[in-house]
C-alpha cells in the first residue's frame, strides 16, 4: 500500500497539536479521510497539491465502499476543499509570526486564537493564514519574514508580540511593500522616526498603559515608586510612560534581564528602597514568577502595573497572590458594548477558556483586515492602506480610531483583579484616560 500522506502544512507542533492552520491528509486502508486538524474555515494552500494527489489514486481508495453517494461526497469535499482560491473575487494571504513555544507562548497562542476566531466567523474562502512560531528569538523571526515574503507570498505579516522581534522585521517587511498589522508589540521607534505607511498598530503604543498606570499612581496618593521591567525596547518605553504621567519621585527604575525568573535580588532592595509603591512590567512567565515571589516575601508595599502583569493567563497560574491589584487596560471582558460581550462568549464557546487582552487585540486585528477587504483588494496598496485608516469594523473596544501615526486613539480603564466563581479575572473600576494616543505623533513624518 502506498505510504499515507500525513500533512502538507505541520509545521510548529507542540505537544503533537499542530500551531499552524493544517490540513492533515491520511490514506488509511480501506479507505480515505481528509480532515482540518485546527481552523477548519480558512483556505489552505496545499489544497491544489491535495487534488492533484488524489485525482491519480481515487478510484482504486474507494475500492470496495460500494455507495455511489459517498464516493460522490468524498468528491465533492475534495473539489470544495481544492478551488476556494479561484472562487474567491479577493483573496488575501497572512503571515503570522508568533510566540509559540516557551515562556511568552500563552502570549503567541492567545493572539492567534483570538485571530482565526474572527477568521473562521468571517467564513471567508479569500483569507489564507500561514503561521510559524517565532521561538521569542529575532533571527528565527526575520528567517520566517524573509520564508513568508519570498516563498510564500504573504500580502500582510501579523502576529508579532515582543518589540524586539518587531523592531527586527517590520521596518524591512513594510520597506518590500507588505503591510504589517500589529497584534500586539507597539514599540516607540515604529510610532515614531520609523513610522512607515504600511505599518498598522492595532493594540497600542507601548507606553499607553504605563502612563496610564502613572496618572493612576496620582490619584492613589502614591509619592515614590519603584520601577521594574525587562531590559528590552518594550521594558524601556514602559519606565519612560510611567515617568512620564507619574508626578512623584521615583526610588529606582530597575532593569532586569528578559526572560528572567529569579527575582530575589531585585525583591530585597524593593524592601528596603522606602517606596510606597511597585511599579512592574513583566509579562507572561516572567510576571508569573515576579508576583508569586512577591507574594512569599511577606513585603507589604502594594503593587501596580499594566494588564500584561495581570492578563488572565497569568492569574490563572499565579492565584490568590494577585487579588486586588491594580492594573490598567485598553480593553477588558466586562466593557459593556455589543461587539464585545459577542467576542467574550464566542471565545470561550470555541475555546472553553476567558479571552485574555491578547485575544482581544488578535480579534481587533483580524476584524480590521477583514473590513479593509470588503472595500479593496490588497494589490490595490494605496485603496487597502485608505480602507484601513478607517477602520470601519466593530471593535471589541467600543470606539476605535487611528491617529496620524497609524496608533489607537483609544481609552484606557483601571481594572482590579477579582475573584468570579472559581476563576481570577479582572472588573472595570474607574477610567484613567480618555483618548489618548500617544507621545510619539509629532515625531512620525506622515
Amino acid at each position: 500500500m502506498e505510504p499515507a500522506l500525513d500533512c502538507f502544512i505541520c509545521r510548529n507542533s507542540t505537544a503533537g497539536q499542530p500551531q499552524s492552520a493544517a490540513l492533515a491528509v491520511a490514506a488509511p486502508q480501506g479507505g480515505l479521510s481528509i480532515s482540518h486538524n485546527v481552523f477548519p474555515n480558512v483556505r489552505i494552500s496545499a489544497m491544489l497539491a491535495v487534488e492533484r494527489h488524489f485525482s491519480a489514486r481515487l478510484l482504486s481508495q474507494l475500492n470496495g465502499i460500494g455507495d455511489m453517494k459517498k464516493i460522490a461526497l468524498v468528491l465533492a469535499t475534495i473539489t470544495g476543499l481544492a478551488f476556494p482560491a479561484i472562487a474567491a473575487a479577493n483573496s488575501l494571504k497572512v503571515g503570522m509570526i508568533t510566540t509559540l513555544s516557551g515562556g511568552g507562548a500563552s502570549l503567541g497562542i492567545d493572539v492567534r486564537d483570538g485571530f482565526m476566531l474572527a477568521v473562521m466567523q468571517a467564513n471567508d474562502p479569500g483569507i489564507e493564514v500561514v503561521v510559524d512560531d517565532d521561538q521569542r528569538k529575532p533571527d528565527i523571526a526575520v528567517q520566517i519574514a524573509d520564508k513568508m515574503i519570498q516563498s510564500d507570498k504573504v500580502d500582510v505579516l501579523t502576529g508579532i508580540i515582543w518589540s524586539n522581534l518587531a523592531l527586527a522585521v517590520v521596518p524591512s517587511a513594510v520597506q518590500q511593500g507588505k503591510f504589517y498589522l500589529s497584534p500586539n508589540a507597539g514599540p516607540s521607534a515604529l510610532a515614531g522616526e520609523l513610522c512607515h505607511e504600511n505599518y498598522f498598530n492595532v493594540a497600542w503604543q507601548n507606553d499607553n498603559l504605563h502612563e496610564a498606570a502613572g496618572a493612576y499612581a496620582n490619584s492613589a496618593g502614591y509619592s515614590n515608586s519603584y520601577l521594574v521591567a525587562p531590559n528590552y525596547p518594550a521594558g524601556i518605553d514602559a519606565l519612560n510612560g510611567y515617568k512620564r504621567f507619574f508626578e512623584g519621585e521615583i526610588a529606582n527604575s530597575h532593569y532586569t534581564k528578559l526572560g528572567q525568573d529569579d527575582y530575589a535580588a531585585e525583591l530585597a532592595v524593593i524592601r528596603a528602597s522606602g517606596a510606597d509603591s511597585v511599579f512592574f512590567f513583566l509579562p507572561g512567565g516572567m510576571g508569573i514568577a515576579f508576583l508569586k515571589q512577591y507574594a512569599q516575601s511577606g513585603i507589604d508595599i502594594p503593587l501596580l502595573g499594566p494588564a500584561f502583569s495581570f492578563d488572565q493567563g497569568i492569574l490563572q497560574a499565579v492565584g490568590d497572590a494577585a487579588l486586588g491589584v491594580i492594573n490598567t487596560s485598553q480593553w477588558s471582558k466586562d466593557l459593556d458594548n455589543e461587539a464585545n460581550a459577542a467576542f467574550v462568549e464566542a471565545f470561550q464557546a470555541e475555546y472553553g477558556r476567558l479571552p485574555s487582552l491578547y485575544a482581544s487585540q488578535g480579534y481587533d486585528t483580524a476584524n480590521l483586515l477583514i473590513s479593509a477587504m470588503a472595500k479593496a483588494e490588497v494589490s490595490d496598496a494605496d485603496a487597502f492602506r485608505a480602507a484601513l485608516r478607517e477602520a470601519e469594523f466593530d471593535s471589541v473596544r467600543g470606539s476605535f480610531a487611528f491617529d496620524t501615526n497609524q496608533h489607537p486613539v483609544q481609552d484606557i480603564y483601571v481594572r482590579e483583579v477579582v475573584r468570579e466563581g472559581e476563576v481570577l479575572t479582572n472588573r472595570i473600576v474607574g477610567l484613567a484616560m480618555e483618548d489618548r494616543s500617544n507621545a510619539y505623533v509629532g515625531d512620525c513624518s506622515m
